[in-house]
């Protein structure tokens, strides 16, 4: 007569421990969603070497990458249950308020404008705006040496906003959708120079390093921040903390010297998550 009595205890017992683990978010928070159906949708660019592109077997590997991956264990949701979708600049705030993708980790710059269409978690990375030229050209040693040439950047980021507010008609601009189309061009002498953030034009320099190189010309300070639906505050919350997770357990550290340390750029110390 015992054991019917121990079984609806265990059961009672195992309700018990679900409740506590299930997270205190609203209803409507990708935090729930995560929780509920053990998947996350991940906005990610797949032709950044270092910080997040994807390798002939289909897997997508960098820093981001990583990035993404711990975030999503830390709601719960197992590596291999991410949908990665491919987001590029100029798509991140549609995707993110159309419900296309639950975040986005794609070297998403965390500024005011963007602010009034989405939320961010972060910053979990800080970088700055730089230009990448053929190893045979002069050095470019300030902007006034910009004039009159034509730069590359991809569209929808906030590195082709920085040259059209500083440089105006003293330079063309030539955009594309992805930061490797640009790569593209100023190999084929169609461009004099990429620009864009330096970890990103440090990874291109890497696969090119007798054609391409880093010119050193800091023109902004990015902060990468994760994206998310404008107004998830559970969301925000949690994936703060995931980030803080990330550095205070040293994988944040391991992640960028693997991912970011081979193409010789300078390894920063981890910004302060929550901090604008």
């Amino acid at each position: 007569m015992r054991r019917p009595t121990f079984l609806v205890s265990a059961l009672i017992l195992a309700a018990t421990l679900v409740a506590c683990t299930a997270p205190d978010a609203a209803e409507d928070s990708i935090v729930t969603r995560a929780s509920d159906t053990g998947s996350v949708t991940i906005g990610i660019r797949i032709d950044q070497p270092g910080l997040s592109e994807r390798t002939v077997d289909g897997r997508i590997v960098g820093f981001d990458a990583d990035v993404a991956r711990f975030v999503a264990e830390e709601l719960g949701v197992a590596a291999e249950d991410i949908v990665w979708r491919e987001t590029v600049a100029a798509e991140r705030e549609s995707a993110l308020s159309s419900g296309a993708v639950d975040m986005v980790v794609a070297a998403y710059s965390i500024t005011d404008s963007r602010r009034q269409e989405v939320s961010f978690a972060g910053p979990y990375y800080e970088t700055g705006q730089d230009l990448l030229v053929h190893s045979a050209t002069e050095p470019i040693s300030g902007t006034a040496e910009l004039r009159g040439r034509t730069l590359c950047s991809p569209s929808g980021s906030t590195s082709s906003d920085t040259v059209r507010e500083r440089f105006g008609d003293a330079v063309t601009l030539v955009e594309y959708t992805r930061v490797s189309e640009c790569v593209t061009a100023l190999l084929a002498g169609r461009v004099d120079a990429v620009t864009t953030d330096a970890a990103i034009l440090a990874g291109h320099a890497a696969q090119h390093p007798e054609l391409l190189r880093v010119s050193g010309m800091r023109l902004s300070t990015e902060r990468y921040g994760v994206g998310l639906p404008r107004g998830d505050t559970d969301a925000r919350a949690a994936v703060t903390a995931a980030l803080r997770r990330m550095i205070d357990s040293g994988s944040w550290r391991v992640s960028v010297e693997r991912n970011l340390g081979p193409s010789g750029i300078e390894i920063p110390d981890p910004p302060t998550v929550g901090g604008r």
